[in-house]
């Protein structure tokens, strides 16, 4: 019996943006061949030309006008069948964390509208997009505890309470502050900058940043990232 099939490969991106002591997922407002507009992912079908990730950054880049040159493979979702009722399509899953301030977005191709959307705040999204994105957090939080990829989610400078809001936010705890700074400064890789932050209220406080090439060097000689919470 000849085994015939008609699946489409897919791919979406889910793209982290922190600001204002809030996690921020990148939404696209997409058309589907009918009056009715929907809220979903950045992405689309792969070229038979293309690798999957080459895919998922062309899709972004062309639907929100961001361009990122490494996205994380996160998961594969196909199991449901009827999860485009278009088509049989499996889809493959990436996520990255960026600086949302930093960034200049702008719906193009097939998206009416680009935005980022609180994590608290997300409508019911097209297809299985909502469960993605779940998937997406869960990642995101394991790997904030063992990686310090809480990094690029700040600007290249940035107050160390930045640093602990966020940790605060993501992981939806306290945290004992006083630790989470000794811990953090204990490893080497943060460094402070003789710049100050905008003064607001008080005294101004100085600016850190994270040095890559330190931490790079440390995983090298056997280095291990760990932040515990109670």
């Amino acid at each position: 019996m000849e085994n015939f099939q008609n699946i489409r490969v897919a791919v979406d991106a889910i793209v982290f943006g922190y600001k204002n002591n809030s996690l921020y997922v990148l939404l696209i407002e997409q058309k589907f061949g009918s009056a009715d507009k929907y809220w979903a992912l950045p992405g689309g079908l792969v070229r038979q030309d293309e690798s999957l990730k080459e895919a998922v950054i062309r899709e972004l880049h062309e639907e929100t006008n961001v361009h990122l040159t490494f996205m994380e493979q996160l998961y594969t979702f196909g199991d449901d069948i009827y999860r485009d009722s278009r088509n049989r399509v499996i889809s493959v899953a990436y996520f990255a964390l960026v600086d949302a301030s930093n960034l200049e977005i702008k719906a193009d191709t097939d998206a009416d509208k680009v935005q980022w959307c609180k994590i608290n705040e997300i409508p019911t999204l097209a297809f299985d997009h909502n469960l993605i994105i779940e998937k997406g957090i869960e990642r995101l939080k394991a790997k904030l505890t063992y990686e310090p990829i809480g990094f690029d989610l700040l600007p290249q400078e940035f107050l160390f309470s930045d640093l602990e809001n966020l940790y605060c936010t993501i992981l939806e705890k306290e945290i004992d502050r006083r630790n989470f700074r000794k811990k953090i400064l204990s490893y080497g890789f943060l460094e402070q900058t003789d710049h100050f932050s905008p003064v607001k209220s008080g005294r101004p406080a100085k600016l850190f940043r994270f040095n890559k090439l330190k931490y790079n060097v440390l995983l090298d000689k056997g280095f291990h990232f760990e932040i515990k919470f109670a």
